[in-house]
């Protein structure tokens, strides 16, 4: 049986500030597997769709398809242009928002898909609280694919048969948790992490709240949360007996809680250290879970991206650099002047911006737009808080970037999510320490997204039962899980499909890779 755990929000630099506290399912990796603390989301747009896009299928967001959470596409016949990686924007009447779930932008296969198409009697489930994460992660063609939709775990329209007991029985607990108000408990070695950040508005972060009856949305930043996915997963793998049939399975897992807890309350506060202490817990009731099945398996555990904690707790210790982007930059009313100066009268905006990616109007005349892009990339590149500006074009024509990743220019960065199809006419960094939200007084005050290290670098780690663990510094990509994972079940997957290459995960004489 193969495993992938994919942990929202995972940094590296997470990874080691808690490993030293970890003393369940983490610390059974990080000391009997192959860690590699230095893997990379290589790409610059180090968000939850792209990430998980590349984990098992080997492929970067160039290929993958997966540049942003969402894109903007301008022939699409519905007034909202803004597309998300997981929906059907055909359905009528969806919206970015409102939308029915799909796997169509997944461009190319995930290993499941793979081993389904080599061997049919293989099965592949795919488990997650995101739909991006189950679906960017699972592909295609999965058995059983269920992820969270907002009060239940749901699977994707139109798929016919029983639903699995276990399912019923996770959603029945959940609305039980819900229907009452939650009372966070905070472990006694987080406790001195508990303190107030005002961000604005009266809102501050860094003190634990109760949790309202019937609160759904911040359910999701709760440790239940993680706990419920992680036992629908073991069920899945205890009553579909996974790994016991006549071929290879796969299943993975998308714990998303971490995600959501870097988000409300930003990854260096009391919430996040309660979140890793339960985080270690259910990553061992999954290991549990596998060795009772008594099948040989091998775990592949890493993240979709990193985070970066809320400038207001960096300024309050001390780090001046850390600050809140311009809403008038992010949103694009700051490029407004450019539409007067080349005298246009345009029915909608200028520009519209998501992601970085800044997309034109249709209705420039096409004599007219490389100075206006030219214009645009000028007044972007003017502003103190925009490290670099890229067109569709100079991206478009770069090679692929080659290890090591560590070294790759903000260039390379860009060239790695960038395709043709869905990419803005200009991609724009911003510069390190800029978060990406104006406005803190709402939901999220932290966020992720840049192609800093910060938020590029993850933990990748592989475990099998017996193997000899080892530890190693150097660089690898998210995009090398996926050949590894394929050679170790002795599936060929053609080099000239995918981004990644083959990992050695014997530390003797044995080579993982056969070369």
């Amino acid at each position: 049986m193969v495993v992938a755990i994919s942990v929202d929000q995972f940094s590296a630099d997470l990874f080691a500030e808690y490993r030293q506290l970890y003393s369940q399912g983490l610390k059974r990796l990080e000391m009997d597997g192959a860690v590699f603390p230095s893997g990379y989301q290589s790409h610059g747009a180090t968000e939850t769709c792209p990430g998980h896009s590349t984990i098992l299928t080997g492929s970067r967001p160039s290929r993958t398809g997966i540049i942003a959470n969402e894109w903007i596409d301008l022939s699409v016949a519905r007034a909202d242009k803004r597309i998300y990686c997981s929906e059907d924007p055909t359905v009528p009447g969806s919206d970015s928002e409102n939308y029915t779930t799909s796997t169509g932008f997944l461009k190319v296969p995930t290993l499941g898909d793979r081993m389904k198409a080599a061997n049919p009697a293989s099965r592949s489930v795919s488990v997650a609280g995101k739909d991006r994460a189950a679906i960017m992660m699972g592909g295609h063609n999965t058995d059983q694919i269920w992820f969270w939709g907002g009060k239940s775990y749901v699977t994707l329209p139109g798929r016919t048969g029983p639903v699995p007991a276990i399912v019923d029985q996770i959603n029945a607990r959940v609305a039980g948790i819900v229907a009452k108000p939650g009372k966070p408990v905070l472990p006694a070695i987080c406790r001195a992490r508990s303190v107030a950040v005002p961000v604005g508005g009266g809102k501050q972060v860094g003190v634990l709240a109760d949790r309202k009856a019937e609160d759904f949305k911040n359910f999701r930043a709760a440790i239940d949360f993680d706990a419920a996915t992680a036992d629908l997963a073991i069920g899945l793998i205890r009553d579909m007996k996974l790994g016991q049939g006549p071929a290879t399975d796969i299943i993975d897992i998308g714990l998303s809680a971490n995600d959501y807890v870097g988000h409300y309350y930003g990854p260096e506060g009391a919430e996040m250290c309660a979140q890793q202490i339960g985080l270690d817990a259910n990553i061992g009731r999954i290991l549990a879970a596998l060795d009772a099945t008594g099948v040989p398996y091998v775990v592949a555990l890493t993240a979709d991206h990193g985070g970066h904690d809320l400038p207001e707790r960096n300024a309050a210790r001390g780090f001046a650099r850390a600050e809140r982007v311009d809403a008038t930059l992010w949103s694009g009313s700051f490029l407004k002047p450019i539409a007067d100066e080349f005298r246009l009268k345009l029915d909608g905006p200028l520009t519209r911006v998501e992601s970085g990616n800044v997309y034109l109007s249709r209705e420039v005349p096409a004599n007219i737009r490389p100075q206006v892009l030219s214009a645009i990339r000028a007044k972007l590149l003017a502003h103190r808080q925009v490290a670099a500006v890229f067109t569709a074009e100079e991206l478009r024509r770069m090679p692929d970037p080659q290890p090591p990743v560590e070294e790759w220019s903000l260039a390379e960065r860009a060239r790695a999510s960038f395709n043709a199809e869905r990419s803005g006419d200009l991609v724009m960094f911003l510069k390190p320490y800029v978060t990406p939200i104006a406005d803190p007084t709402k939901d999220s005050v932290a966020t992720h997204g840049s192609p800093w290290i910060y938020d590029r670098r993850v933990p990748i780690i592989f475990y099998r039962p017996g193997a000899v663990p080892f530890e190693q510094p150097l660089s690898i990509e998210t995009v090398d899980i996926m050949p590894t994972l394929a050679k170790l079940i002795g599936l060929d997957v053609p080099g000239q499909e995918i981004d990644g290459r083959c990992l050695d995960l014997d530390a003797g004489p044995k080579d993982t890779c056969g070369s």
